[in-house]
């Protein structure tokens, strides 16, 4: 390595890390780009603009001029290369790139490189290549590494000589064990407008009309919408000031009720509200929670909330979860030595599991116990059994659990191929409510006793997987026969009776 790569990366190494931390972009890969952009710091926009990124425009109306694609080009001079820095991670936040990048973990330089090159950062075929060169020649990820390990709450606390007061921070909803995300940040398909994919500014979290809470200490209530007509409903925005100027602003979305207006102080784990239903934009009950970061010259970003979710977590010693079919969305963000237990891929029975004894499963279910409880455990096991005969891959299990559990509704269509369509769902009022349609019309049959003793008896029973599966198409098929039946006796009722009654007129 050169003398002046040596230089560059310890005078800048935490500039890069600073950002990894705000952004979630790995700092092996900013470091990197500025290692490539500058030329070890020694380009002249670095020299004259303290630009190490080669951003083209204005920054604040100032400028340089310099050839590059045509003659005397703007290029942004920046006051510091801090400035320049951080302008250059709001570039790659950028729509074009964040298509790209979402999912990817905090310290995946090599998808990181190839993300940002599919998202136009640089032409040449060879980018990828030489940065991850760039950053395995000089052992640019143990900076990834040492953020994963001390995240900034630690070397806040480090620089400060002083710890951060457990009930500084709180979740947004009140959990013993883990949230239960149903939709994460970043891309996904629009659920109003099926096969257009859309990108998810925020995560949904699981609710059942519970307070909402607020996440910090001395937050500022920039907004309260009462509004029901518009895509986010009844919204609640909370303002957090930071050390360095920027802020941070939270964002609550769908609720019932608002219980702040706006120019409140709120503290962490007061209630701002009540989740809901509301908006335009809204399939169901659930909080979407969102994060702005909003820098000291007023420009906005959003941000993944697992990160800012970690960040806190980690300052206030709180030891929660985002689960979303099975992992742990907060794992990226957190170090090993945080508390926080080493990430595994959980299977679907062990993922099932875990739902059903989660407080989400348990709302309105009475916890697992009585009647409520007894049907969800037989529909799960009736869940166990379609997916084994649908082949699905992990991911789709994982994602049909979630959703079985969530909705109290599993899909029977496979056991019934003489049907168009059958599942069963569990109402909050203790009702199994069997739906079915031959292709003609659609049937709805709530379960008798019997009925769900039947059903019972064949999930406990000593048959195999085949044979309990072709018992419950017969039950389905039967109870389907008996409602068409049902309906066919009541039209010929109905229309000898119309005739009866013509020929009296007669």
């Amino acid at each position: 390595m050169t003398p002046s790569r040596q230089q560059y990366i310890e005078q800048y190494a935490e500039y890069a890390m600073e950002q990894m931390r705000r952004y979630g972009i790995p700092a092996s890969v900013t470091l990197a780009q500025g290692i490539i952009e500058s030329a070890d710091g020694r380009s002249t926009l670095a020299n004259t603009a303290n630009n190490h990124f080669g951003v083209k425009g204005t920054y604040n109306g100032n400028y340089v001029l310099a050839d590059d694609d045509r003659p005397n080009e703007k290029f942004k001079k920046y006051d510091s290369v801090g400035q320049s820095y951080e302008d250059h991670s709001k570039v790659l936040m950028a729509q074009r790139y964040r298509k790209h990048t979402a999912g990817l973990a905090a310290d995946d330089y090599r998808g990181w490189a190839a993300a940002i090159q599919r998202g136009g950062y640089a032409s040449d075929k060879r980018y990828v290549s030489t940065l991850v060169s760039v950053i395995e020649g000089a052992g640019l990820q143990k900076y990834d590494k040492m953020v994963m390990s001390q995240p900034r709450c630690q070397a806040t606390a480090a620089k400060n000589s002083s710890a951060v007061a457990t009930g500084s921070y709180s979740i947004p909803v009140k959990r013993d064990s883990f949230m239960l995300v149903t939709s994460p940040y970043g891309n996904r398909e629009d659920p109003l407008n099926k096969g257009t994919m859309q990108v998810h500014h925020g995560m949904d979290i699981k609710t059942n009309r519970e307070a909402v809470l607020a996440t910090e200490n001395k937050g500022t209530v920039v907004g309260a919408d009462h509004r029901t007509n518009t895509a986010g409903g009844k919204t609640v925005t909370v303002e957090y000031a930071r050390e360095d100027g920027s802020r941070v602003r939270v964002q609550y979305m769908h609720l019932s009720e608002i219980a702040v207006k706006k120019g409140d102080t709120v503290n962490a784990g007061q209630k701002i509200g009540v989740s809901g239903a509301t908006g335009t934009r809204v399939t169901g009950e659930h909080l979407h929670f969102g994060v702005i970061n909003v820098s000291r010259d007023g420009k906005m970003q959003w941000v993944n909330p697992a990160a800012y979710l970690a960040d806190i977590s980690q300052k206030g010693n709180l030891k929660i979860e985002a689960q979303h079919n099975g992992r742990n969305l907060l794992s990226d963000y957190q170090s090993k030595g945080s508390g926080t237990p080493e990430q595994k891929q959980a299977t679907p029975e062990g993922w099932l599991s875990k739902l059903m004894t989660s407080e989400d499963a348990a709302i309105g279910t009475d916890g697992g116990r009585g009647l409520l409880g007894s049907l969800m455990q037989m529909l799960m096991t009736m869940l166990m059994l379609t997916m084994k005969m649908e082949g699905k891959s992990r991911d789709e299990k994982m994602a049909a659990i979630n959703e079985a559990v969530t909705q109290r509704r599993i899909d029977l269509s496979s056991m019934t191929p003489n049907l168009k369509s059958a599942s069963l769902t569990v109402t909050e009022g203790g009702k199994a409510v069997l739906v079915t349609h031959d292709g003609k019309k659609e049937y709805r049959h709530e379960l008798t006793a019997e009925e769900q003793q039947r059903l019972t008896a064949i999930l406990n029973g000593d048959g195999d997987d085949a044979a309990k599966r072709q018992k419950i198409g017969c039950l389905v098929n039967a109870v389907t026969f008996s409602q068409q039946a049902s309906e066919n006796y009541e039209q010929i009722a109905s229309e000898r009776q119309s005739q009866e009654q013509h020929l009296q007129r007669k």
